[in-house]
């Protein structure tokens, strides 16, 4: 995609001002009256190579103009540490002063910010290490009353077997007696 000199700037100027006649003209090129200017300012905006110029730059261009991720970020950090301003009118005196984020706009940022790093936070960390002793502690007692029921389980079958034994002694002896 090599651009001559001038089919760049003519190219570069477009973008900017979006008039093909005048970017024709400010780029340097001859013109000898507007109308030719205007018919061969169209010719070179359907040149491939600067079409492809054209839309690459607007695309660039529009990338630019969405926030990113840290963008994002470190505008939630100049409000949280009241960085960021607003200009607001003065009731009172009238005119406009700067105002800085209210605590309920600095605790929303840190909100927001803390949704991305939840670790980060003491709080957050405690709770979570509260939630896993309880969870391993849970797990211990159950554990236990496994445990335990198997041994009531096992206790109940030994008395279960003392009593059949002592049913048949008992019933032997009566038979015995009779």
């Amino acid at each position: 995609m090599k651009l001559t000199a001038k089919q760049r700037l003519f190219a570069d100027e477009y973008i900017k001002s979006g008039n093909a006649t005048q970017s024709y003209i400010k780029a340097g090129y001859s013109v000898k009256n507007e109308n030719v200017a205007g018919v061969e300012s169209k010719r070179l905006l359907r040149n491939p190579k600067i079409k492809s110029y054209i839309d690459a730059k607007m695309a660039e261009i529009e990338s630019h103009k969405i926030a990113d991720a840290k963008e994002v970020l470190q505008y939630y950090t100049r409000v949280l540490r009241a960085e960021e301003t607003e200009e607001t009118l003065d009731v009172v005196k009238g005119g406009i002063i700067e105002r800085k984020p209210s605590i309920k706009e600095r605790t929303a940022a840190a909100r927001e910010l803390m949704k991305r790093y939840p670790l980060n936070d003491p709080v957050v960390k405690a709770q979570l290490d509260k939630i896993r002793a309880d969870a391993r502690i849970s797990e211990a007692r159950a554990k236990v009353l496994e445990d335990n029921g198997a041994d009531v389980e096992e206790a109940l079958d030994r008395l279960l077997t003392r009593l059949d034994k002592e049913e048949s002694k008992d019933e032997h002896e009566r038979s015995a007696d009779s």
